[in-house]
């Protein structure tokens, strides 16, 4: 039953979870579960985003790691930057 507040209880089961509302066509409530994202995390759930961490994902997996030539990266970045090391 709905209460003079409009409020009812789920039960503690549900105590701190969030949810979407939902009006029915034909007058049911539908509650969805929904998870709250912090504003400056949201980028990593945008689809392009989501798909390029995907894309990223496959590839770590079928990259092995391999040693990193200091001498060649820090010439590369020295070149990005227009200058001679």
């Amino acid at each position: 039953m709905v209460g003079n507040s409009g409020q009812f209880s789920l039960g503690k089961k549900y105590a701190g979870r969030y949810f979407q509302v939902e009006q029915q066509p034909d007058g049911a409530v539908l509650l969805r579960p929904m998870k709250l994202v912090p504003a400056e995390e949201a980028w990593a759930h945008e689809p392009e985003m989501r798909e390029r961490l995907r894309r990223a994902g496959e590839w770590a997996k079928r990259t092995p790691p391999a040693e990193t030539k200091l001498d060649k990266l820090a010439g590369n970045a020295a070149k990005r930057a227009g200058k001679r090391v």
